[in-house]
């Protein structure tokens, strides 16, 4: 995670002279090539020109969407932008044998090519730049991340704005009525009479589409217009202006001895830089502090932007947002087509959107006074992005908040262990919830022996006994399997073969709705074979359960009680997700079947059983961070239980109850076995005690993977030797699934106590990949701060 310390124009990547190849034949030739291709393609750093400044012509130097971690150059258009050339414009220029959409990011004079091979701009988009907070964040984002600029910004910005479009929120004319007495003025048109009448009926004004709903015609609305009786204006569809007076719409919920402190705490520095890690159990009332603190900063005007790790949260936290809020609040997230992303993106820019809520991405949306930022279930994977910009959204909260002066707060009831580091190191403010307003204490994890035991659909009979108790309760019932399909493989009782992917070293999962064997990695699929296809024996066998399996057994265990299956197969239609979960707080007895989707901050009051099917999923993995994820979703998962009038109880069934990781997190809960893994960390030196890279590289051929691998690592190891800077070369070593989508993964692990001495190796090798010919045959990227080995 980036220090709190960082600042503009800190270097944490490519740009520094020392760190970079020598002037090589190969890299000149580069050069040559992209500067005749691609119209004026350059190099970011590029060489120093002998020609005096006040000779050459202006330089626009313009970010491209495009993987090379280079500006290319361009002469200015003919015609001058009103605000003129100045960075964060966008233009559109020719590339090749196309045009592309570009963004100047600097204006100079100096190019390393003569003028006349430069080619001029063929359009300015935009008549005033792009917010400059946001070009800030993008270029600080590339530079950390090690990714092209072109890339980033093109990554960070609206489809539409990628496409050219202008940067303007949608609208839509409203008509409204004027004067008192029309009737003598109307007496011979009954028919706009009637309109005047409707008009008179929406003082607010009535849009254009409402008024040929209701069977009048556009001739109309101009013929009342023309002689006087009615105006029309044009009326912004997203986050119109906010109202004048008070902020809430409904009273703030009275806060406990632990979040008044808490809150306290946060009102000591809004005007600050001042990051807090809220650690609360779940159920605690986490959202009610941010609810307060973003009353406190809206009061004065500023933004809020708050950030959650799944769509499938965004619709809860903004109705009630929204239910708290007179003032406009937004929402981003790949849910909205793009015109409504640019809608939201342009209100938060204006100033109009108060409160921004969003997931990973809306971290690049700009804000034009902000004033806070908040980071729910900061622990949540979600937050990281695997492919593209590996960037990770918490970590970049964490920098934005620092360059914008605000406050920063990241809630969750199991915290990471970058975060916990920080905030028990005095880097971060420490706030605790303890707490539930139910004042029941979060549920323990009773850990269930799977050994030598029969199961029903993945279930032993002390589970569904539990169940049933439950429902004849009038209670509802959480049963959590991180399974999707109805069977995690398909095999033959006669020879023991079993359906294996033919791309990846991976065994494909039986699905039942549809039938067909599916993997879920690279999503092949195929229909369900009649016969082994070894031996042609019948006797094919679903082996372990899914959520399909399981939640087909309680349908037939419990016919007359609801069962809602909730995983990434069942939510697919747009809104389904949020209509389940409207009707699962109706309160009545139902089961719910679900994957991790559940186990994410949502409120299930009338839930008081969870079992776990399996906990031992992620507790063995080669991942160091596997044991820290499953704590955290095992954690997570307990919390849906009990979070209102009635006490929770939790059943987890395992293979390993003598586990001392899973006792110790049963007995004592997380924030125990987070320190108790931290201390784990330090000895190991690993993160948050040293700081990772890993690049990545795939081949559809095996031998190309792990040559080029070798040839990486060997020469950055010489380099590390004579430049003697203090970073750890671990590997090649194949990834953990070495096969996947037919390529074959290798992984070059680097590590290093400060993050001054990794920079400049990573750096060094993007270089030395770059200019590599044999580098071009394989696929390769560079992941700072990776979250994961897979």
């Amino acid at each position: 995670m980036p220090p709190p310390d960082l600042v503009p124009g800190t270097a944490y990547g490519f740009g520094k002279t020392t760190n970079r190849l020598p002037a090589s034949s190969l890299r000149l030739k580069a050069v040559a090539y992209y500067s005749k291709t691609h119209a004026g393609g350059q190099l970011a750093d590029s060489f120093s020109s002998q020609t005096p400044p006040q000779t050459l012509p202006l330089i626009l130097k313009v970010a491209l969407p495009s993987p090379l971690r280079r500006l290319f150059d361009y002469l200015p258009a003919a015609l001058t932008p009103t605000c003129g050339w100045q960075p964060g414009l966008r233009v559109r220029v020719p590339f090749g044998r196309r045009e592309v959409v570009g963004v100047i990011v600097e204006v100079t004079h100096h190019s390393e090519l003569p003028t006349t091979q430069l080619r001029p701009i063929s359009e300015t988009l935009d008549d005033a730049p792009l917010p400059a907070d946001w070009l800030w964040l993008c270029r600080f984002a590339a530079r950390y991340y090690q990714h092209s600029l072109g890339d980033t910004l093109h990554h960070a910005m609206p489809a539409r704005l990628r496409q050219g479009h202008p940067m303007a929120g949608r609208t839509h004319t409203l008509w409204l009525a004027q004067g008192e007495d029309a009737e003598e003025t109307l007496s011979r048109a009954p028919k706009q009479a009637e309109l005047y009448a409707l008009l008179h009926q929406h003082p607010h004004g009535l849009p254009s589409r409402a008024v040929s709903a209701h069977g009048f015609s556009r001739d109309q609305l101009l013929a009342l217009e023309k002689k006087g009786l009615a105006t029309s204006m044009e009326h912004i569809l997203t986050a119109p202006s906010p109202p004048s007076g008070n902020l809430l719409a409904t009273p703030a919920l009275p806060l406990n001895r632990e979040q008044a402190t808490a809150l306290a705490a946060l009102h000591e520095k809004l005007d600050g830089y001042h990051p807090c890690l809220l650690e609360g159990v779940t159920g605690s009332g986490k959202t009610e502090i941010y609810l307060q603190l973003i009353e406190a900063v809206a009061a004065k005007g500023k933004q809020s932007l708050v950030l959650v790790p799944e769509i499938g949260l965004t619709p809860q936290t903004l109705a009630r947002f929204r239910s708290r809020f007179r003032v406009p609040v937004v929402a981003l997230h790949s849910g909205l087509t793009d015109p409504e992303r640019l809608d939201v993106w342009e209100a938060a820019a204006s100033g109009r959107a108060l409160i921004i809520i969003g997931t990973r991405s809306a971290i690049f949306t700009p804000l034009a006074n902000p004033g806070s930022i908040i980071v729910d279930e900061e622990h949540d994977g979600s937050y990281k992005q695997h492919d593209g910009l590996r960037y990770h959204a918490r970590d970049l909260a964490v920098t934005r908040a620092h360059y914008h002066r605000i406050p920063l707060l990241m809630g969750s009831a199991t915290p990471s262990l970058e975060s916990l580091h920080q905030a028990l190191s005095g880097s971060y403010r420490h706030l605790r919830l303890t707490q539930r307003p139910s004042r029941h204490p979060p549920a323990k994890l009773e850990l269930i022996d799977l050994r030598h035991q029969r199961r029903q659909g993945g279930l032993l009979p002390g589970a569904i006994k539990a169940i049933k108790s439950t429902l004849s309760a009038g209670k509802q019932v959480l049963i959590f399997i991180n399974r999707r399909g109805f069977a995690p493989t398909l095999a033959c009782h006669a020879c023991g073969w079993m359906a294996e992917c033919g791309q990846c070293d991976a065994r494909m999962t039986l699905h039942r709705q549809p039938p067909l064997l599916a993997c879920h990695h690279c999503d092949s699929r195929r229909a369900l074979p009649d016969a082994c296809p070894e031996c042609g024996s019948g006797d094919l066998r679903a082996l372990g359960s899914g959520t399909e399996r399981t939640e087909e057994t309680l349908q037939t265990l419990f016919p007359k009680t609801t069962v809602h299956r909730i995983d990434r197969d069942s939510t697919r239609r747009r809104d389904s997700f949020e209509q389940v979960l409207k009707e699962i707080q109706r309160g009545e007895p139902c089961v719910l079947v679900g994957t991790q989707m559940l186990a994410k901050g949502h409120h299930l009051p009338h839930v008081t059983l969870v079992v776990v099917v399996n906990a031992d999923g992620g507790l063995y993995a080669a991942d160091f961070r596997a044991l820290e994820h499953s704590a955290q979703l095992l954690e997570q998962v307990a919390g849906r239980a009990g979070r209102a009038a009635h006490p929770g109880r939790v059943l987890v069934q395992t293979l390993h109850p003598d586990d001392p990781h899973l006792g110790q997190l049963a007995e004592h809960g997380y924030a125990a076995l987070a320190r108790n893994m931290l201390e784990e960390r330090r000895i190991a030196q690993l993160p948050p005690f040293c700081f990772m890279a890993l690049l990545r590289i795939e081949s559809p051929r095996e031998e190309a993977a792990l040559a080029m691998a070798q040839q990486a690592a060997q020469a950055l190891r010489q380099w590390l030797k004579e430049s003697r800077v203090a970073t750890r070369c671990l590997g090649p070593v194949p990834a953990p699934m070495e096969r996947r989508q037919n390529r074959y993964h290798m992984h070059v692990m680097m590590a290093a106590d400060k993050r001054s001495q990794l920079h400049p190796a990573v750096s060094w090798l993007v270089q030395w990949l770059e200019a590599n010919r044999e580098a071009r045959k394989v696929r390769w990227s560079i992941d700072i701060d990776p979250q994961t080995l897979a």
